[in-house]
């Protein structure tokens, strides 16, 4: 079987697909792999916000449309960028074993978050990470920034920032492990659904393919991603919501954590519920019930 990649052109998602084509090379039945790298308008437009422009179901739109015209037989994506809602005729097939989950903070100087002068500058346009460290500093200034991680990485460097808050898995696999200042933990700051996770989406109706693809499954990581992305798809939101999930597995146990909260920081709605591991959707719709119970609901009307 020769199976072509559907990929964005950055240094991450290139790693990422490069990552998968070598997994499928060592499976039997696989003569060929190759990578169709694609630019989406996700990467394209950089001068405004993606929830302007249509959230990060941009970045993969292209990926799916070169699938459905037979350019591509799968296409490979981090998680966290994946909407909660997958579009009819697709499914993820496999989700590999999970990577460093956390949130990381790169500053100029290595200074930890609790470091940085006040009113100090702080990169990130994620609601989920502004929301999170006005909470934890509400003296910060978080600006927005876009582009992939090395251009985000040149503006620190030049000046335009005093620190960055950025996903330590792609840090880590872009071979930028050194300028981590600090890893947050949950408690700190809750990541994204799915982060730290690469999927691998192709059309439902190719059953060879999906039963090939199976071979590369981490059952864990899928049991825990599909706990948290059931939050964000009951609550209704986008992946550029203020919305936060994060799943542990212990002992056949998940333990759900999740948290909506106002862009500002200035109210946090937390929810932590268990449930068996064989039920990760339930899991994930009774936080959500729980969370608008709490008032979830009309606060992300708001953002």
């Amino acid at each position: 079987m020769r199976i072509r990649i559907a990929t964005r052109k950055s240094a991450l998602a290139l790693w990422q697909a490069e990552h998968v084509a070598s997994m499928l090379g060592g499976l039997s039945g696989v003569a060929d792999v190759e990578l169709v790298p694609l630019s989406t308008r996700g990467d394209e437009v950089l001068d405004r916000s993606l929830q302007k422009i249509g959230g990060k179901g941009l970045f993969i739109k292209e990926l799916e449309v070169a699938m459905r015209d037979g350019r591509a037989d799968i296409a490979v994506h981090s998680m966290k960028d994946v909407p909660a809602e997958m579009p009819e005729g697709f499914v993820l097939a496999a989700m590999l074993e999970r990577a460093n989950p956390a949130d990381a903070l790169v500053s100029v100087d290595g200074r930890k978050l609790a470091d940085l002068p006040d009113g100090a500058c702080v990169g990130s346009s994620s609601l989920r990470r502004q929301a999170q460290l006005k909470a934890l500093r509400p003296d910060l200034h978080v600006a927005p920034v876009r582009g992939n991680v090395n251009t985000r990485l040149a503006k620190l460097d030049d000046g335009d920032f005093d620190a960055l808050v950025l996903a330590a898995a792609g840090l880590e696999r872009l071979g930028f492990s050194e300028r981590i200042s600090e890893h947050f933990k949950p408690a700190q700051m809750l990541p994204a659904a799915g982060q730290g996770v690469v999927g691998i989406e192709c059309r439902k109706e190719n059953t060879p393919l999906r039963k090939m693809l199976l071979e590369l499954e981490h059952a864990e990581t899928r049991q825990r991603t599909q706990a948290e992305r059931e939050v964000a798809r009951a609550l209704q939101a986008d992946c550029q919501s203020p919305l936060a999930s994060f799943a542990e597995l212990q002992d056949g146990v998940l333990r759900l954590a999740a948290l909506v909260a106002s862009p500002d920081g200035r109210k946090v709605i937390r929810e932590t519920l268990t449930r068996d591991a064989n039920e990760p959707e339930a899991l994930g719709a009774e936080v959500a019930t729980s969370l608008l119970n709490q008032g979830a609901g009309e606060l992300l009307a708001t953002t």
